[in-house]
Parts: C-alpha cells; structure tokens; sequence
C-alpha cells in the first residue's frame, strides 16, 4: 500500500511517501490558499497513486485547522485520510538532519518533509504493533 504522510502548516506542506515500513521525504509544497494546495495534494494522489493519506495534526489551534484542512481534503480525494498526532516532528526532524550533517540550506528547505517523514513513519509504527 501506497501511503502519503502530510505535515500541514500555514503557508507550506512537507510531503513524504512509504510503500513499505520506510517512508521517504517526497518534497515541500509553498501555497497561499488553501485550494492551490489541495489541488496539488490530489496531483501527487492520482500520480503517485496513494492509497491513503496520513495527515499530522498537532496541538492547540493548529490542531482546529489541521482537522478543517482534513476534512476537506476527505471531501475531495477517493482515499481514505487518518489523523496521527505530529507533536514535536518539526523539532526531530530538524535535530535528525543536523545529525545527519545536512547543510542548513537544504536542511532548511526540506525540514518540513522530513517532518511529514516522521508523522508517517510513527504512523506505521503504531498500525503495525
């Protein structure tokens, strides 16, 4: 199965994608409406054919917008979408890619991938236990 995992924030989207127990940064998305990301979300659907989409979803009011943005989402894709908790991703991401030795440019640049790389792998973690 095919799964995209969506880290959701407010002017951009970190994609990733796994076909197996290892997902993969597939890419940042920068958008200023809400419809120009939908759009782009459900390109990478029909291309990419996913299966399902996991959408991380944090605390407080980004959490209120993160379940709204899902919601539409379900309304338009023909895959089923599931919410995974994202708390602190962002910040393990960023540490992961240091460790790494990613230069800052592109660590920058993909955090947000990483990120979404993470909500999906945690995801796959807890269905599979």
């Amino acid at each position: 199965m095919k799964i995209l995992g969506v880290d959701y924030g407010k002017s951009k989207v970190g994609l990733a994608i796994a076909e197996s127990k290892f997902p993969f940064p597939f890419g940042v998305i920068r958008f200023r409406s809400e419809d120009f990301i939908i759009r782009k979300i459900l390109d990478v659907v029909e291309k990419e054919k996913i299966e399902k989409v996991v959408l991380g979803v944090s605390e407080g009011r980004m959490k209120k917008e993160s379940v709204a943005f899902g919601q539409k989402l379900k309304r338009i894709l023909k895959v089923p979408i599931v919410f995974q908790d994202e708390t602190l991703t962002s910040k393990e991401a960023q540490l992961l890619s240091l460790e790494a030795g990613i230069k800052r440019k592109k660590r920058r640049s993909l955090e947000d991938a990483y990120a979404a790389s993470l909500i999906l792998e945690n995801y796959l973690e807890r269905s599979t236990s």
